[in-house]
């Protein structure tokens, strides 16, 4: 017999290569029956069998041999005189079952299989696509660079499913052209003009997360958790890590010998410091680690208003507030404390608190200083305008009016 050729009818068969054969063949056998319904009838009787791996699908007709006078559906009944005339030894009452070939379908009717048939597997396709991403969402991916925009970059993974990295989930130092390989993790999944959107993250802390998965097998084995992970994507990071085995030092093993295993991840992100915190329900001694590498002096905890007030040495504030104020905001973030760096007074120098001149600089302007550990005139004169200006929410002129009025003090 002559079987519908499934490979040539429809070329776009060979690309669909995530369907199970099994779903394959009842897409097929629910396709045929439908047009087979509209072409013959409801109470026609058709055996459909499909053979996925060769392309092949037969499609037989099976009717009643009656008596040609009683003849009255020809979509369920055949006469006996044409019955005979293909096999002699038929009789009365038989069921008789012969091919349907791709000739007996017109035009429009192969166009609509076909058609069908590419719509309902695009349609699983996607499906298994958002449902495979649906599961893998907090999962680092390796995808290759496929396409960069301003806006976004489209990866491919290495079964060919698009991948967005958006701009805003990119480390200000990323730099990726076309062929390179990304590593990601998959923030979340979307549905967008009925296709899945596949949105990755290297900003995430559970990137981070995953990464310390990755380099140190304790944390993978769970002998050290991660407690908390705060992130200024790119700059620096602050990771709690603690251990129920007294016998595992988890600072240590998470920054390795000589720092191994926390070089891959600093190459990774770009050069982001990262600060590995042994993690501590005593508040005051957490808040210290948290700030380092400053020594803090001393540190006054209000526990109903969530504050902390840290006192240190004149020439530990810079360190506690860090480059462009990052240190002591990833502190307030890992502990949930707002904290107040003040400097403890230098008995051998001259110096004015800042409170001193109310009079004349708005009550608003000194707390932003003192919020970054400048509460002294001479600690806001130590400093540039520049500087300044990156370390508080500050304008250049409102600090220059600032710096005159401290200056007139010491003139």
């Amino acid at each position: 017999m002559e079987n519908i050729n499934l490979a040539e009818s429809f070329s776009e068969f060979k690309e669909f290569k995530n369907i199970e054969p099994s779903t394959m063949t009842l897409i097929l056998e629910d396709i045929f029956k439908n047009i087979l319904l509209k072409k013959y009838g409801p109470d026609a009787n058709f055996d459909i069998i499909v053979n996925v791996d060769k392309g092949d699908l037969e499609v037989w007709h099976n009717r009643v041999i009656v008596d040609d006078d009683e003849l009255e559906d020809p979509n369920t009944q055949i006469a006996y005189s044409e019955a005979v005339k293909i096999e002699p030894d038929f009789e009365i009452g038989e069921e008789f079952s012969e091919p349907v070939k791709m000739s007996d379908f017109g035009r429009r009717e192969i166009l609509a299989l076909r058609q069908n048939f590419v719509s309902k597997l695009l349609e699983l396709e996607k499906d298994e696509v958002y449902k495979k991403y649906q599961e893998r969402i907090g999962e680092i991916v390796t995808a290759e660079v496929y396409q960069v925009w301003k806006k976004e970059i489209l990866a491919l993974d290495d079964e060919g499913i698009e991948l967005i990295l958006p701009k805003n989930e990119q480390i200000q130092m990323d730099f990726f052209r076309k062929g390179d390989t990304l590593r990601a993790v998959v923030l979340r999944v979307e549905i967008k003009n009925s296709n899945p959107l596949i949105i990755l993250s290297r900003t995430s802390p559970v990137f981070l997360e995953r990464l310390f998965e990755q380099e140190v097998p304790e944390v993978y084995d769970g002998l050290i958790t991660i407690k908390k992970i705060v992130r200024v994507p790119g700059e620096r990071a602050k990771v709690a890590v603690e251990s129920y085995d007294e016998r595992v030092d988890p600072v240590g093993a998470c920054v390795g010998m000589k720092g191994s295993r926390i070089h891959g991840i600093v190459r990774e992100l770009r050069n982001e410091n990262i600060d590995v915190i042994n993690y501590t329900t005593n508040t005051s001694l957490y808040i210290s680690r948290t700030l380092s590498p400053a020594k803090i002096t001393s540190i006054n905890i209000d526990e109903e208003n969530k504050r902390a007030e840290v006192f240190l040495k004149p020439d530990q504030v810079s360190l506690a507030i860090g480059k462009g104020g990052f240190n002591i905001k990833l502190a307030g973030m890992l502990t949930g404390y707002e904290i107040d760096v003040y400097r403890e007074a230098d008995h051998d120098t001259e110096d004015v608190d800042l409170s001193e001149f109310e009079d004349e600089i708005e009550d608003w302007v000194i707390k932003e200083l003192k919020s970054v550990g400048l509460d002294t005139a001479k600690s806001v004169l130590s400093l540039s305008v520049e500087e300044m200006v990156k370390r508080t929410d500050l304008e250049e002129e409102t600090i220059n009016d600032v710096i005159r009025i401290l200056k007139e003090e010491f003139d």
